[in-house]
């Protein structure tokens, strides 16, 4: 590999609003302090936020609130560290596409904003796993960039 560099332009950041997603984002902003890139942090609703939602039992404009919170968190990480952040919301299930899974939405997404780099957490501090390291395990085997899952 001489003479080839290895190049990060955009580095993928999924988050769940979980402290191990805010652990993530800060590996996410280094590596992309690293290369000079920018980050795009990606909060994925979970299976019980989605069908909440949908039956009308959870509060919709409850949920945008708490993701723009955690996201206006994971921008003020990137200004203190000088990197550019983007941020979107995305469904990780759906009702009707069977294999529209966290997983799945990582990879699409990270095709979507062309990232080169992949940073998401692996395991919970607690005993139930969260949205993100459900996926981590399907992320890590599919994915066409470099993952670090922390």
């Amino acid at each position: 590999m001489e003479g080839r560099e290895f190049a990060v332009e955009t580095v993928l950041a999924p988050v769940d609003g979980t402290e191990e997603s805010a652990a993530a984002v800060e590996y996410a902003v280094a590596v992309a302090e690293r290369y000079d890139a920018v980050v795009h942090a990606l909060y994925v609703l979970g299976r019980g936020v989605v069908r909440g939602i949908d039956a009308g039992t959870v509060d919709e404009e409850e949920v945008a609130e708490t993701a723009r919170s955690f996201l206006e968190e994971v921008e003020e990480v990137g200004a203190e560290r000088d990197v550019a952040v983007s941020t979107s919301t995305v469904q990780g299930f759906s009702p009707t596409i069977k294999t529209r899974h966290p997983g799945s939405v990582v990879l699409d997404s990270a095709d979507a904003v062309g990232a080169d780099f992949v940073v998401l957490p692996r395991e919970s501090a607690t005993d139930a796993p969260e949205v993100l390291e459900r996926a981590a395990e399907y992320v890590l085997a599919y994915a066409s960039q470099p993952v670090l899952s922390v």
